[in-house]
């Protein structure tokens, strides 16, 4: 299986293309239904000039509805626990927020439960607003006895605004297994020096250092009560056999008290020691703070330490792993790095940029398919006719440049990009996108008038404009671009004003800058200890961290294959 991101509602990608059985482990971060909505951050390498950019890339806010309503009855139809759970969530809660929250949560969970393998875990991340609703749906679909940890993770430091109530600093990761027998590679972390002191407290003559064991029996073992060297056993017996005792002591690993009332007990080395087990209580992961290399500014971004932990203990190398909401990527990056397969969905086209972008600059040689956006200029043209708006935030994500948020009342602004045009100088570039068949020269002087206004607004007289159309610009588009004059960069002077045509795009052209930040540099940008409103300062630290860059030629991204937009349905749901 090659690894694959999908874009697209879930649930719909669920039930048409994920195999039944067919995955390992699955790893949930769902909206929590805080009733907020979240912003993915867009760094300005420069903010004395530029602020960040907020992109709403969902509103974390369910209503109940006619959508809401048809998936309950759905649901219910059907029977079952699942069934019979949100029933009884309608008659105490009503038709609400949190009941259409719990009915398209359910919808998913009970297709994410068909995706497992029999020796499959999932591991759904939430907060204290809906975790209790959600651990009973989980015990319904799961079963009950399928429960295995409500692990608590601390995800920040304390909060001295509370005044009313205690702090709320932890989420809640609630673990089930599909089955009786969940693959489980119990996890360990490092000894401290402090519990090495405290514990490991004697050392052998050859410098070994051990803690001891009692080995007595918890329970009254008659055939466990023998002498052994003149010490007496525990009333209750031994916890282990004669035979058992004399092979530790031929070891060396049996502790004899100079006491001889004491009991033996088993020596327990250091050097053999595993770590300390981790328990349901994670608060030796931090959270990202603004300084952290992977941090990418999306505000529900988890440490890729989190991801791992979790991965580690409940999956093999080569192991499919699934996230279905998958964000800015870090279960796919966890993935990655630990060797497991990944597939992952989202339905924020800025999301499945940012995650590219993060993967591409993580593993050079990585390859995966992405399924849902174009793959070849017909496959754009029918996204354009379908859906103006997402084939907008596709194609101003498709050259690197993230999206404004806004589709009218714009601006004639649709996205923006950042570049170096010399060793020092940084500038902005705004993006226009035509998605119909109809364009004309009066579009360019428009986009032109925009970019002067731009360049007088933000004090950038390098700031440059790209339009983007579905179709191929005419003639007189292209003498209007040109009349628009050039830039003078580090590498020689480049358009002002930047036609691309979906064909150009496929072809591999991008938008002419020497150096262009992607969102994963962009992100980097500002970082530095002691420039807090700078980016990078020489070019050169670009090629350092390795990020994926767009030439002077438009010659840096790589071009996929031409492939389906989706492949061939696996099942349909019912």
């Amino acid at each position: 299986m090659k690894n694959a991101f999908y874009f697209g509602d879930n649930l719909h990608v669920l039930r048409e293309y994920i195999a039944d059985e067919s995955v390992d482990l699955i790893y949930l971060d769902p909206p929590f239904n805080s009733n907020a909505t979240y912003n993915l951050l867009f760094k300005s390498p420069d903010r004395k000039r530029w602020s960040d950019a907020q992109i709403a890339t969902f509103e974390d806010t369910w209503s109940w509805g006619e959508l809401a309503d048809a998936q309950f009855r759905e649901i219910t139809s059907s029977g079952g626990k699942a069934s019979e759970v949100l029933t009884a969530l309608r008659r105490i809660l009503g038709e609400n927020d949190m009941l259409a929250y719990l009915t398209m949560m359910t919808a998913r969970l009970v297709e994410l439960h068909r995706t497992l393998k029999p020796n499959g875990c999932i591991y759904l991340h939430c907060d204290p607003t809906a975790s209790h609703y959600l651990k009973v749906l989980l015990d319904a679909i799961f079963g009950a006895a399928r429960f295995h940890n409500e692990i608590v993770w601390k995800r920040t430091s304390s909060h001295g605004n509370v005044s009313a109530n205690y702090g709320d600093v932890t989420d809640t990761i609630l673990y089930f297994s599909k089955g009786s027998t969940p693959r489980w590679n119990k996890p360990y972390v490092p000894l401290s020096d402090e519990n090495i002191a405290k514990k490991y407290t004697y050392t052998d003559p050859d410098g070994r250092r051990f803690t001891t064991r009692d080995l007595r029996n918890p329970a009254d073992r008659p055939n466990l009560k023998y002498e052994y060297r003149g010490y007496q056993p525990h009333p209750n017996g031994w916890s282990i056999s004669r035979e058992l005792m004399e092979q530790y002591d031929a070891q060396g690993r049996l502790y004899f008290p100079k006491d001889p009332s004491g009991r033996i007990r088993l020596k327990l080395y250091l050097d053999e020691s595993p770590g300390r087990a981790i328990h349901n209580l994670w608060d030796d992961i931090p959270p990202l703070n603004s300084q952290a290399r992977e941090r990418l500014g999306y505000p529900t971004q988890k440490p890729v330490a989190l991801l791992e932990r979790i991965l580690g203990a409940s999956s093999d190398p080569e192991d499919v792993i699934l996230d279905p909401f998958c964000g800015c990527g870090t279960t796919l990056h966890a993935a990655q790095n630990l060797g497991r397969r990944w597939i992952g969905i989202d339905v924020a086209v800025q999301a499945m940029q940012i995650v590219g972008d993060r993967l591409r600059s993580a593993f050079p040689s990585i390859e995966f398919d992405v399924f849902g956006l174009p793959t070849s200029p017909e496959g754009a043209h029918w996204l354009a006719a379908k859906d103006p708006f997402k084939f907008e935030e596709w194609a101003v994500s498709r050259v690197g440049a993230m999206h404004s948020g806004r589709y009218r009342n714009d601006g004639g602004i649709d996205g923006y990009f950042y570049f170096m045009h010399g060793r020092d100088e940084h500038s902005r570039g705004i993006v226009s996108v035509k998605a119909g068949r109809n364009i004309n020269p009066g579009m360019v002087r428009d986009l032109t008038g925009t970019l002067f206004r731009e360049r007088t607004m933000n004090r950038d007289p390098s700031a440059i404009a790209v339009l983007l159309c579905a179709r191929e610009p005419t003639d007189g588009m292209i003498q209007e671009a040109r009349r628009a004059g050039t830039i003078q960069t580090m590498y020689g002077e480049i358009p002002a004003v930047q036609i691309l045509s979906v064909a150009d795009i496929f072809a591999g052209k991008t938008i002419q800058v020497p150096l262009m930040f992607d969102s994963v540099s962009a992100a980097a940008a500002g970082r530095r200890k002691g420039k807090a409103t700078s980016g990078y300062l020489d070019p050169r630290e670009i090629f350092r961290q390795r990020q994926m860059l767009f030439s002077f030629h438009g010659a840096g991204r790589s071009v996929q294959p031409d492939q389906a937009v989706m492949p061939e349905p696996l099942r349909s749901a019912g």
